[in-house]
Order: structure tokens, then sequence, then C-alpha cells
């Protein structure tokens, strides 16, 4: 079947007994055993599964094309799943430059308790065979990059990981499973922020995990799950798996709109520099026509007077708000490396855009008032 059809029905159908069609929200934090102490029904805790988050980690599995997927109560606490897979000792190659949140966890919970994090430039292919030559446990890949939308070759690197013995992880989530299928580019692992497109209206966090098979590492994720407890509560699971069934609508028309404004920064005066890899004029725009179906909603531009006037700039706007987070139904705009801190890599006069629903040509003329 076909995302927009996998999206609707997969973990969804009509209740047998009250011919329900919008599943019920699941509340119920324990279940009751068997007389032998079993539990034949299939849920015994809710920290450990509930139907809801059942239904949720099925539909995600299967937009991805994965074999398994493990629901969490944020995109962060989904990333620091993936980094419990590594001991210490172990080494990580990860983008030079990605969400700041990914890079904090790895500098301050993972090098801390022993593991050797590499920071490398994953649009250099060069760079990331140098960097395994000493070998690795994981390689992690961000593409398109946060906030720059960078592209990195994904079958390139997953072959040269693969080589070493090092498993693949990606994260997916300015792509989303409708531009881009890393299992199907030799990743191994796939991780999503739902608060984002998955969730799509700004009203509820989460973050998920899937896997390419349903081996080893599905089961140390599912029981890394289980024992963390960071899991996203009924209502939370319920909300996210909800909005997946107008995924495709929601990317394609925000997609859409993207493609334009792009086009239109890259004609106006006060702009320097345009980040979106749907122009030809972005550097990786060759790779990204290759391994992604459609460019994504996710823009960043640079504003010609520096970090003062960047600032002014997303003052003026009526209809984009200014605020952090990305994939919802409202566009917004946002100062990056103010948010970064010190460690940035973010030019100081680049604004982040993610657009929405709004029409693309009240959203152009915004863009164009403000930078007037």
């Amino acid at each position: 079947m076909k995302l927009e059809t996998l999206s609707v029905h997969t973990g969804r159908g009509v209740d047998p007994v009250t011919g329900e069609v919008s599943p019920p929200i699941r509340m119920s934090t324990t279940f009751e055993r068997d007389v032998d102490g079993a539990f034949s029904r299939g849920y015994a805790y809710g920290r450990t599964e509930n139907p809801g988050r059942g239904a949720l980690e099925e539909c995600v599995a299967a937009l991805e094309g994965g074999k398994d997927a493990t629901a969490y109560s944020s995109g962060s606490a989904a990333s620091l799943a993936v980094f419990s897979l590594l001991r210490p000792g172990n080494r990580v190659i990860a983008p030079l430059e990605s969400y700041h949140g990914t890079a904090k966890q790895l500098r301050t919970i993972l090098a801390p308790l022993g593991v050797n994090v590499v920071f490398v430039d994953m649009t250099s292919i060069d760079r990331v065979r140098e960097s395994l030559q000493d070998g690795a446990a994981l390689v992690w890949i961000e593409t398109p990059s946060n906030p720059m939308l960078n592209i990195s070759d994904i079958s390139a690197i997953a072959q040269l990981a693969h080589d070493r013995g090092a498993i693949v992880g990606c994260d997916n989530t300015f792509a989303t499973p409708i531009w881009q299928r890393p299992f199907e580019l030799g990743a191994d692992v796939v991780m999503h922020s739902s608060t984002k497109y998955f969730g799509g209206h700004s009203d509820v966090m989460g973050g998920v995990v899937i896997t390419r098979e349903r081996d080893s590492v599905a089961e140390r994720l599912r029981d890394y799950q289980g024992t963390a407890g960071n899991v996203p509560s009924p209502f939370d699971s319920w909300l996210i798996r909800r909005s997946l069934t107008t995924l495709s609508c929601r990317v394609r028309a925000q997609t859409d709109s993207a493609g334009r404004i792009a086009e239109f920064l890259t004609k106006h005066r006060n702009v320097e520099r345009v980040f979106y890899p749907g122009l030809e004029s972005h550097r990786g725009h060759e790779i990204a026509c290759r391994q992604m179906k459609g460019f994504g909603a996710m823009l960043s531009f640079c504003v010609r007077g520096g970090r003062d006037e960047a600032f002014a700039m997303a003052a003026r706007t009526k209809l984009f708000v200014r605020a952090t987070s990305l994939g919802g139904v409202e566009s917004l705009i946002e100062h990056r490396a103010s948010v970064e801190g010190p460690l940035t890599m973010s030019p100081q006069n680049l604004l982040r855009v993610s657009v929405g629903l709004e029409h693309a040509d009240d959203l152009i003329a915004d863009l164009d008032q403000a930078l007037r």
C-alpha cells in the first residue's frame, strides 16, 4: 500500500464490539492477569505497553518501511534511546552540523560515560572515510541538517560504515518518510522527533525510533524503552497517531509553499543567501535529487545587515510566529544562533523558517514587507 493508505489504516480499525471508527484513548496503567498469572491479552503495565502506543509504533514502522518501532516522550528521548546502544569505549561518528540538542547529548551525556565522540563534516565522504579508519560502533546522520539544510549521502556513508562493522542511524525528522526513505538507502535505524511533522499541530511532544529489522538492536531498544520509562502518555500517543492520517497532505502542501518561498528569497536584494536543497544553487542539490522525492518544508536564509537586522526583520513579520520548533500548521521564524548558544555554527544573520499551511502568496507578501 502507498504511504497515504498506510497512514490512515495501519494500527486503526473498526471496533468489533462498538463499531467505533475512531480508536479510543486507552488510559489504564495496569492490566488484569489471567488466573495462572500470565498476560494472554498482551498487556501488563502502562510503562511497557499500551494499546494506543502500540498502534502508533505499528503505523510509524510501516511508514518508514521498518520492522519495529519504539515511541518515546520526546525527540530527545528518542535520540538518547539510540545512543543507549553504545558502551564505554565505543566510538560514534556524528555530524558537525546538526540539531544542537543531539550534539549536546553526545558531548555532555555520552562522552563523560566513556563514549568516544567524533564530529565530522558529513557532507564530505572523504572526511567520513578518514574518521572510520579507527572503526566505530555507530554512525549518526542528520539530513537535511538543522538549521542549514546540509545534505549527507546516506548510501555512500552507509556503505563505508557497514564495511567497518558500524550500524547507521539517521534522523529523518526534516524530510519525513514522505520525501526520504533511509532504510532503502542503507540505514539500520531511523529516528524522528514526532513533535514535529508527525504531530503536526504544535500541541504534542514525542519521538520514535524505527529499526530495519526486528533484531537484537530492536530488542535492546524495546528493553531500554520499558526500563527507562520515558514513554509518551496514552493521550499523546493518540494525538500523534491521529495526526499521521494527514501527514502526506500536510507535508506535500508545506513543501510546495517552501519551494516557492525559497525561490522568492533568492531574488530579494536584502537576502544574502538561502539554504534550501531544492535550489540548484544548494551545494547538496544533486545528492538531494538522488535520495529525496521532495525537498521538505524547512529553509533558512541570511538577512543582509547582520544579527540586528535579522532580529528586526523577524519582528516585522505579521504571519510568521517567532518560536522554536517546526512542522506545525502555522509558519515559524527563528534566529537560530541565539537558541543554540556559544557553540553554534549558525551565521548570526541566519533565520530558520518552518513553512506552515498558510497560502504561499500570503507568506511571501509577509516576508517581502518585513525585508523591506
